[in-house]
């Protein structure tokens, strides 16, 4: 290994852990709590592969106690030394993630993360989805956290309906692009916004 490899595995994180993952983890919550907000997230410069607003999340969220499965298109030496140094968080296969990260067609097919149980809905997954940008709304979105409506752009409406479906089962979505991430919830609602215009 050398110098500059081991660098950058030591590289990257927080300065200042404490006031940076705390707003991140507020950043987090926030989002999560208001579906469809996007926030900026920042503090984080991880490898090449992953956005700054994701690897926010995974020194906020992740810790040798949390499991993590990485997309085929982030799996890399350097996602996974980065991740490992900063983290602890252990890596396993989709079926037994707490949470999962890449973009929308490498977390592909979703049936296979944890939705929990009857008894502990609690159990389930959380995915962080990497998107190039936060482009135009193709959805709206109704349920807790939304005053009236909030619009969202979705990766795959009928998926993430699907999802919404199983409530109180399902997974919740971070979606990430650059330094901004916003959520979905599966306690949400969403209609295809081209639908509530017709």
């Amino acid at each position: 290994m050398t110098a500059q490899t081991l660098n950058s595995h030591f590289s990257g994180g927080f300065s200042d852990p404490a006031i940076q993952s705390s707003h991140a983890f507020r950043a987090a919550m926030t989002t999560m709590a208001r579906p469809g907000e996007i926030k900026p997230i920042k503090g984080a410069t991880p490898p090449e592969g992953l956005s700054i607003a994701a690897g926010c999340l995974l020194l906020t969220l992740c810790d040798p106690e949390t499991s993590l499965y990485l997309a085929p298109d982030v799996d890399h030496p350097a996602v996974r030394d980065w991740i490992t140094f900063h983290t602890g968080a252990p890596f396993v296969p989709a079926q037994d993630a707490d949470f999962a990260i890449g973009g929308w067609a490498a977390l592909a097919p979703f049936d296979r993360f944890r939705i929990g149980t009857s008894e502990y809905p609690d159990r389930s997954a959380t995915l962080i989805v990497e998107l190039p940008s936060f482009d135009a709304p193709n959805a709206e979105l109704s349920g807790p956290g939304i005053k009236t409506r909030a619009e969202i752009m979705l990766p795959d409406i009928e998926v993430l309906q699907a999802n919404a479906a199983l409530f109180p089962l399902g997974f919740d979505t971070y979606f990430t692009a650059a330094s901004d991430i916003c959520a979905l919830p599966r306690s949400s609602r969403i209609e295809p916004l081209l639908m509530k215009e017709g």
